[in-house]
């Protein structure tokens, strides 16, 4: 296979969760931007990319978004909100005005986070990624990132407490201990 064919089955395999990505940091038109760079840098540097190239892909965004930052100076505010969009386009709601007032909340609760806790959990929950690949992206080991995404999702789970507790009309989700919940014995299998 030429280079030139594994590029255009590596941008039709990856284009739309890169761009997803990108979007999630810095919104819809620097995001296509951000995508566009990545895979000029995926074309000249064809012979590095490994056979798993998604997360190689989402670790150069990553690291133009940062570059962008620095030169730029600019914060995402807005960046969660049409990352969820993006992502969840046509998506059918049962009930619309639950399922707004859900949104609503969550999206408060992550906008309440810091930067490094949204992009751990974006990766995991948005983006589709394993600890291991998620890890990759971030540049730091899978204990590291294990440890990060647990506190992330603790830090979340009391924000999204703390606005479901204060919005009337935001369902709030039951605790459901490892008690609790029934075991399945060999024999019931």
């Amino acid at each position: 296979m030429t280079d030139a064919q594994r590029f255009r089955t590596l941008y039709e395999e990856c284009h739309p969760r890169v761009l997803a990505y990108a979007t999630s940091l810095v919104g819809r038109q620097i995001g296509e931007d951000i995508t566009s760079e990545t895979f000029t840098v995926a074309w000249r540097r064809m012979r590095d990319v490994p056979a798993q190239p998604l997360p190689w892909l989402l670790g150069v965004a990553r690291n133009l978004t940062r570059e962008l930052r620095r030169r730029d100076g600019r914060q995402y505010a807005l960046a969660v909100a049409e990352a969820q969009r993006v992502i969840t386009s046509g998506a059918q709601v049962d009930d619309v005005a639950a399922g707004v007032t859900e949104r609503a909340a969550a999206l408060q609760a992550l906008a309440g986070l810091s930067d490094a806790d949204r992009e751990v959990l974006t990766l995991v929950a948005w983006h589709g990624l394993g600890p291991r690949q998620a890890a990759r992206v971030l540049g730091c080991s899978t204990a590291t990132f294990s440890v990060r995404l647990h506190r992330a999702r603790r830090r979340l789970e009391r924000s999204v407490d703390a606005i479901g507790g204060a919005a009337p009309g935001v369902p709030r989700v039951p605790r459901v201990s490892r008690d609790s919940c029934p075991t399945v014995t060999a024999k019931e299998h």
